[in-house]
């Protein structure tokens, strides 16, 4: 039995941003192993709705499915862990890892759905409506969430006023 046009098209889809959305659940969870499991729930809930999706609104649907994931099954972080699991994939070059890994840090700080707010506004680089709509909250807690969160990342990483103002958070 041949696969439908449908699944071809869901094949190549999860072979272009599954490693996308799987840095995405990283960066919301800090643990790669964790971002494996909430990824693979992301395209299995995808996959049971692929019949529904518009091509042109997937990866805003599977950026939804994979933050309600995140947020529904967020384990507590556990106080003991020493160290987080090493990733599988090498640093890209021109990134200083121990900034990487402090942002992690500072990121693992925040509540989960600050965290995703953070993430999605200066990762994604989604708008302040994009994300109150995703996570379907108000656009004033996207606003004050995102800046508590990145207040709070700037105070842990001891970064001076006005530096995390470009919009980007390098992951």
């Amino acid at each position: 039995m041949r696969d439908s046009p449908g699944d071809l098209a869901f094949e190549e889809y999860f072979e272009s941003r599954s490693r996308r959305l799987r840095r995405l659940a990283y960066a919301m969870c800090g643990d790669w192993h964790l971002a494996e499991d909430i990824t693979q729930n992301t395209f299995i809930r995808l996959y049971q709705r692929w019949k529904r999706v518009r091509p042109e609104t997937a990866d805003a649907y599977a950026r939804r499915i994979l933050t309600n994931v995140f947020l529904s099954g967020v384990p507590k972080r556990k106080r003991e862990q020493a160290f987080a699991a090493i990733p599988d994939e090498v640093a890209p070059q021109g990134r200083n890892s121990e900034e990487r890994l402090d942002i992690a840090a500072a990121l693992r700080d925040l509540s989960p759905s600050q965290r995703a707010m953070v993430v999605l506004r200066f990762m994604e680089d989604l708008s302040i409506a994009e994300v109150a709509e995703l996570m379907g909250v108000a656009q004033g807690t996207v606003k004050s969430q995102t800046s508590r969160g990145v207040e709070a990342l700037r105070t842990a990483l001891e970064i001076p006023e006005g530096v995390m103002n470009d919009g980007r958070l390098a992951y």
